[in-house]
C-alpha cells in the first residue's frame, strides 16, 4: 500500500485545497517524480501554479467563495485527485489504482476539510480554521512531493521522459 500513499496524499490535498495540488504536482515533476507527460516541467508552470495556490488561499477567506462541495468544484477536486494520484504512483504500482487512491484522498480531504473548517468562514474563527487548513494542505503537499516513490523516473535534466 505504500506505493499508494504520494498518490492518496495529493487528492488529499486536492480536497482541501485545489491549486496546492497543482502546484505542488508541477514541483514534483520538476524534480523527476511524477510519470508521464501530463504535468507541466517549466518554471512558469510552477510559478502560475503557485501563484494560484496562493490566491486560492486569499480567496479561500471572502465570503463569497463558493462551498467546496458545489458539483464544479467536487468534481474539479476529484478530476486533480486522480491525474495527480496517477502521476505519482509509485513504481511496479498500477497507475491506475492510484488513481482512484487519488479520486478516495480528494474525497476525503473535501469532507473531513470542509468538516473541520466549519460552516461560516466569514467570522475570525472560521478565518483562524481557514488559515490553519492552508498551511495543512501547504505541509501536506510538501511531504507528499518528497515521499513520492521516485526510483526509476527521469532526472529532469535528462530529456525526453518515458511513460511507464
Amino acid at each position: 500500500m505504500r506505493e499508494y500513499g504520494a498518490s492518496f496524499g495529493i487528492g488529499f490535498v486536492a480536497g482541501m485545497r485545489s491549486m496546492s495540488a497543482c502546484a505542488a504536482l508541477t514541483w514534483a515533476a520538476s524534480q523527476g517524480r511524477t510519470r508521464g507527460d501530463v504535468i507541466p516541467l517549466g518554471p512558469g508552470a510552477r510559478a502560475l501554479a503557485t501563484t494560484a495556490a496562493l490566491a486560492e488561499m486569499a480567496g479561500d477567506k471572502m465570503p463569497f467563495a463558493p462551498d467546496r462541495r458545489i458539483p464544479p468544484s467536487f468534481a474539479f477536486r476529484l478530476a486533480i485527485g486522480a491525474v495527480g494520484g496517477w502521476a505519482l504512483t509509485g513504481r511496479g504500482a498500477s497507475p491506475r489504482s492510484g488513481a482512484l487512491a487519488g479520486v478516495a484522498g480528494a474525497i476525503a480531504g473535501t469532507l473531513l476539510g470542509r468538516a473541520a473548517r466549519g460552516p461560516d468562514s466569514r467570522t475570525w474563527a472560521g478565518r483562524s480554521r481557514g488559515l490553519t487548513e492552508d498551511a495543512v494542505a501547504a505541509g501536506l503537499a510538501t511531504l507528499v512531493v518528497a515521499s513520492a516513490d521516485h526510483h526509476g523516473w527521469r532526472n529532469p535534466s535528462e530529456g525526453p521522459r518515458q511513460i511507464r
